[in-house]
């Protein structure tokens, strides 16, 4: 008798509905497994044998054909345990086929037939009510996450032979019902602002990047605080919403980054990876394509501190990401599609020894060293980030001195403020969230010029030698400014302040 139990594979960011089928072929006792499995789920043969024994339960002496549906996508990880293992304990004649309909089944099991963590569940989750499923059964750690989809009854379980008695009817397993206790993100603890003395042009310019999601690249020497600022941005940008959150923690379970007791991210993520990162760890890649810190970045900071000793292909492919908002990785299987829409934060010295043009402590590169260092951030990648501040070193008396500056939390009212105006401006837009997501279209449409503004921006164009792109941006930067201070239209101020963010010289 054909058994039938429904699970699930995760593609890219997505859930797919997968068939397993389980039966009797002719031969000598074996366990077979098609439809295109890697070597975890063709290793779940043994695993399933042994859980089904240590369950109490009679493994057949047969030879067992599993078939996993759709044989076209590629079935991966050791998800598939407990609904092989289901599978056969249907065929064996223990359950009804009816007990497990309208389900879906995922989990890995031990072999004492314990339910182990699975990573990917939420969009597994998603995908079982997109497809109609009422019941999902996850493993007892995983419950809380799979939970976050609506409308879907989950069961955590704790074993196989727990599932057994459940499904027999000896003892039912209470569907999981979600804590309201708020329980705490530790993904980052952002440093307060009020903590870092002086570099009060630096702390406004990243009030104006968190205020339209803006990209900035900070330069200045050795300790004068460039990573302290990066750290403290998190902290003054403005909440996530349900959907936003739901959007990174599908990322956090396909990764398997999830924090343990955390089923749900709701502060923005900050990534700072190490410059010696390869270009598939950044964008993401493998043999089978995994999120790279791109995308664990999406909707937070992805902070990158020695920007030029990142390697020059690394780089370049943040190009298109950048644009986008999302990375394409194509294989010739076929091409997966990961959402990176971050908030790049850049921090450089000027030169390989760090004190180039450093008004106390002497330069001791050579002129050509020094371009050099500089030319290995390419015009294009410049071109694409709005904000350019140089950070000096601070002197003693700021240092040395009792009295704080302005707190995160008031800084983050500012930036809140300025969020709810562009909420407000885009409610329309599915897919623009602030001011740096315009395209050219929202741009000629919200970042109109008085003559004033005009002339100064062609004088502008003239001198700085700005591109299109250059221009596009000065105007979705102006149009931040002018959020923050509360003005319908672009003056003239808010204009030059967004120019004086682009760098001086241009590289490349």
């Amino acid at each position: 008798m054909l058994s039938r139990v429904y699970s699930c594979a995760v593609v890219g960011l997505e859930g797919v509905i997968v068939e397993v089928e389980v039966d009797y072929t002719n031969g000598l006792p074996a366990v077979i497994i098609v439809g295109l499995p890697d070597a975890a789920v063709q290793e779940s043969r043994e695993r399933v044998q042994t859980a089904v024994k240590n369950a109490g339960l009679h493994f057949p002496r047969h030879r067992i054909v599993v078939n996993l549906s759709p044989a076209s996508i590629r079935k991966e990880g050791p998800a598939y345990d407990l609904p092989i293992a289901l599978g056969v304990v249907i065929l064996a004649g223990f359950l009804p086929q009816e007990a497990i309909e309208g389900a879906i089944v995922v989990g890995e099991l031990s072999l004492d037939g314990v339910v182990r963590h699975t990573r990917g569940v939420l969009p597994m989750a998603a995908a079982a009510r997109a497809n109609g499923f009422k019941r999902m059964f996850t493993p007892e750690v995983d419950a809380s996450e799979a939970a976050l989809i609506p409308g879907l009854e989950v069961y955590p379980v704790k074993s196989l032979a727990h599932l057994y008695d459940h499904l027999a009817g000896r003892q039912l397993i209470e569907p999981y019902q979600p804590s309201s206790i708020d329980l705490p993100d530790p993904l980052f603890t952002p440093t307060d602002f009020a903590e870092v003395k002086g570099q009060e042009h630096v702390k406004r310019a990243l009030e104006v990047a968190a205020a339209g999601g803006h990209n900035v690249l900070m330069a200045g020497s050795p300790g004068s605080g460039k990573t302290l600022l990066a750290r403290a941005l998190p902290g003054i940008l403005p909440e996530m919403s349900i959907e936003e959150s739901l959007d990174v923690t599908r990322i956090y379970s396909v990764a398997d980054q999830l924090p343990a007791g955390t089923p749900l991210i709701k502060h923005r993520p900050f990534r700072a990876p190490h410059h010696t990162i390869s270009h598939a760890g950044l964008v993401g890649g493998g043999n089978i394509p995994k999120p790279g810190e791109i995308s664990l970045a999406h909707r937070g900071v992805l902070f990158l501190d020695e920007f030029p000793e990142f390697g020059t292909r690394v780089l370049e492919v943040m190009r298109q990401p950048m644009e986008d908002k999302v990375v394409t990785i194509s294989r010739a299987k076929g091409s997966l599609t990961f959402s990176a829409n971050f908030q790049l934060i850049a921090a450089m010295n000027p030169c390989p020894c760090g004190w180039y043009s450093d008004p106390q402590k002497a330069c001791t590169c050579a002129p050509a060293v020094v371009t050099k260092y500089q030319k290995r951030i390419s015009g294009p990648l410049l071109d694409r980030i709005d904000i350019h501040i140089e950070v000096p070193r601070v002197d003693y008396e700021k240092l040395s001195g009792n009295k704080l500056g302005e707190t995160s939390e008031t800084i983050r009212k500012r930036v809140q403020t300025a969020r709810e105006i562009q909420n407000h401006r885009f409610a329309n837009s599915t897919d623009i969230v602030c001011n740096a997501d315009m395209r050219i279209g929202e741009v000629r449409q919200f970042c109109q010029l008085q003559p004033e503004g005009q002339s100064l921006m062609r004088a502008a164009m003239s001198q700085l030698n700005l591109s299109a792109r250059a221009y596009h941006r000065i105007l979705k930067l102006s149009r931040t400014i002018a959020d923050l201070a509360g003005s319908e239209e672009i003056q003239s101020p808010h204009l030059a302040e967004a120019l004086q963010y682009r760098p001086k010289i241009m590289i490349g």
